[in-house]
């Protein structure tokens, strides 16, 4: 026997320790690069002039590169070294993140739209006349020549954001082995009543990810997008106009740099490790170890514990199709999957586009509002999963408990949406868009209400989008379009006077001029706001309470052997399903709410500025909640079906006690049939 047998256990818990704190801190760096994306949805958005529904392939892309080797990867990868697999799943989201903000580097400077020069030689005089500066602008955005197009195109780099979705789904590909190997990993070699303690301690850290990725795009959102590169004094729109781009692609940067950090202590680990707990000399199981719990909720499996011998590429792949059709046979695992499936479609739609909905609904700034989201929301998820796994750790829960947790906190959640949906502001006031000329509410929009007797002889451009903020609290799309004749001032400090279309609303001789921007909502949006905001965090805390419950029904709900691969497949399924497709369909059904589009610089529709924010309220918050209360159903069947299989698992266990098993009674009783064979072993006893 080697020296490193004779070891004391202590040995063995250390290394698991430093698994644990390995994993954590991976979970925590991927959590951190994705949640800075979903933050920086917005930015890239303005930055690359482009609609909501093409984000959201952008963003689905991450999903999409799991999709490419999930299976492979959790099937395979649970035969082979685990922690060196998730060392190099880093390695590549580090390439992927540098990818993501490479286009910077070979764009040209940003150009914002607007529809007059703000660069006057003399402040505080009279220069240019708003109104009748447009007169070349009328068609500025219908560019004649194919070629001058093509060439301008090119040169504002308007197809960079190619190497944003490349790099996004090469951070997909990367994240691929941490959630199945890692997880399956530690279940395997540590005690079945740490398991659940361990798994919150995992997602609570990881959780703080999102948090700290969060609040660096609200940071970063602040910044503009060339610091460095341009006269900042030169910039006449700040970080809450909806024209600001803020630093995204410095954000990329750092998240790549922390994930590749986190891969350093996978490279030093072993392939396996003795179960926690146990002397390795007493310890004949493999990685794949079946735990306690497991052997009294599944069915019985009868395998030889053999000595473990090498095993080459192809009698993995000869197993692959087999263990799937086991997987497949379980009714309770294929429940679970559509519940997930379900659940995370609602919750990639919301998490996706929460910060948009936050800025079009209640008027706060993109950056405020990732900020909101980074320093409440997500504690409240941190507390709300570590409060699951303690609730199960304290009252030794199972399978049936877990499930009774789960779907307690899914119906808490799915009320708290409900309320919230009712709760929100009116519309800003635009002139010419929600609200007519003489601030009466606009029933529908079409180009041409933005054009009103005040401004009929200013020949305004109806495409860009300038907006002013006038003193009677109406913003108008552009200085032109206010009617405004003269201005003063340059750069932010500018100054728009004699605007006709304010006076239509306003007593004569008050004040008819306008500053830019956009006008901030009425006083009792903040009050309704910070409601809403209350409320949501409550419903993420309650939500989150369900999490670790939820997976651990998972996790013992499946045979010991395919515990890696189940967890693959449903990595797989439900990102392909439940990541992908929520980002595109509610980007498109978000951009069907757009008041005004912008121009791009070479022509052509560019990104959203304002949407109608009931609509979008109802087209967003009608979805999220539509999918949780279907959430709630589907754990009902699934806590039906688990209760069902311990019934009968109990009654299997009564037969052998009484030395019944495998002889069926048929005197009018119950019929009872134990599963014997190797086809069998999968399937629920009948009963």
């Amino acid at each position: 026997m080697s020296v490193e047998s004779k070891k004391p256990r202590e040995a063995c818990c250390s290394k698991l320790k430093l698994f644990l704190a390995s994993l954590a801190f991976v979970y925590f760096s991927k959590a951190f690069g994705g949640a800075y994306m979903k933050s920086s949805i917005t930015q890239i958005e303005r930055r690359f002039d482009i609609p909501s529904s093409l984000i959201g392939v952008i963003d689905g892309s991450f999903e999409m590169g799991n999709l490419l080797v999930i299976a492979f990867v959790s099937y395979f990868g649970a035969k082979l070294h685990r922690p060196r697999l998730i060392g190099i799943g880093c390695v590549v989201m580090t390439v992927g993140s540098y990818l993501i903000a490479l286009p910077h580097f070979f764009q040209g400077p940003y150009k914002y739209e607007t529809s007059v020069s703000h660069t006057a030689a003399i402040n505080n005089s009279e220069s240019a006349l708003p109104c009748h500066a447009n007169h070349s602008l009328t068609n500025a955005d219908e560019t004649a020549d194919v070629d001058a197009r093509t060439a301008c195109e090119k040169a504002a780099g308007s197809s960079m954001w190619i190497y944003v979705l490349l790099g996004n789904m090469l951070r997909g590909i990367g994240e691929t082995p941490i959630m199945p190997l890692g997880v399956s990993y530690l279940d395997d070699f540590s005690r079945e009543e740490n398991t659940p303690f361990y798994l919150a301690c995992i997602h609570t850290v990881g959780i703080l990810g999102p948090m700290f990725g969060f609040m660096l795009g609200s940071f970063l959102a602040k910044i503009y997008v060339d610091v460095g590169f341009v006269d900042l004094d030169s910039i006449t729109i700040n970080h809450k106009d909806s024209r600001w781009v803020g630093a995204w692609w410095l954000g990329f940067i750092v998240t790549g740099t922390l994930i590749l950090l986190s891969s350093i202590p996978f490279w030093f680990l072993p392939k396996s490790l003795a179960k926690q707990g146990q002397e390795e000399s007493q310890s004949k199981e493999t990685e794949l170890a079946t735990v306690a719990e497991q052997e009294n909720f599944l069915p019985e499996d009868n395998q030889d514990h053999e000595k473990e011998k090498p095993v080459t590429f192809q009698e993995l792949a000869k197993d692959f199709i087999p263990s799937l059709r086991r997987l497949f046979n379980n009714s309770i695992f294929l429940l679970i999957i559509l519940t997930y499936l379900v659940v995370v479609n609602g919750f990639i739609g919301m998490i996706t586009f929460k910060p948009k909905f936050l800025e079009q609904v209640y008027g706060q700034s993109a950056s405020k509002a990732i900020f909101l989201i980074g320093i409440l929301n997500l504690p409240a998820v941190a507390l709300g999963i570590i409060t699951g796994g303690f609730v199960l750790k304290r009252f030794k829960l199972g399978a049936i408990g877990a499930a009774r947790v789960a779907i307690a906190a899914s119906i808490g959640s799915s009320c708290m949406l409900f309320i919230q949906a009712f709760i929100h502001c009116d519309n800003a006031e635009v002139g010419g868009l929600t609200v007519s000329y003489q601030g009466v509410p606009e029933v529908s929009y079409n180009p041409q209400t933005l054009l009103s007797q005040c401004n009929m002889g200013c020949s305004c451009s109806l495409k860009h989008w300038d907006p002013v903020c006038a003193y009677n609290g109406m913003t108008y799309a552009s200085p032109c379009l206010a009617g405004c004749q003269t201005s003063t001032g340059a750069g932010r400090e500018m100054i728009f006077h004699n605007c006709t279309c304010i006076g239509e609303m306003m007593t004569p001789g008050t004040n008819m001029s306008a500053v830019l921007g956009q006008c901030p909502r009425k006083n009792d949006c903040d009050r309704i706001f910070k409601i809403y905001m209350a409320l949501s965090v409550l419903g993420s805390f309650i939500s989150a309470c369900g999490g670790t419950p939820g997976y651990i029904v998972l996790l013992r709900s499946i045979q010991p052997d395919l515990k890696a691969l189940a967890l693959g497949i449903q990595t797989l399924i439900v990102r392909a399903l439940g990541g992908i497709p929520p980002p595109i369909y509610f980007g498109a059904l978000i951009d069907r709410t757009c008041l005004k589009w912008g121009t791009k610089q070479c022509g052509g529709r560019g990104a959203c500025r304002l949407y109608d924010a009931h609509a979008f309220r109802m087209t967003f918050m009608g979805l999220v909640t539509g999918f949780y209360f279907l959430t709630n159903i589907l754990w009902g069947c699934v806590y039906v079906r688990v209760v069902k299989r311990q019934k009968k698992l109990a009654l299997r266990n009564q037969a052998k006690e009484n030395g019944l098993e495998g002889i069926s009674q048929s005197n009018g009783h119950a019929n009872i049939n134990i599963a014997k064979n190797k086809d069998d072993k999968d399937k629920e006893s009948t009963i």
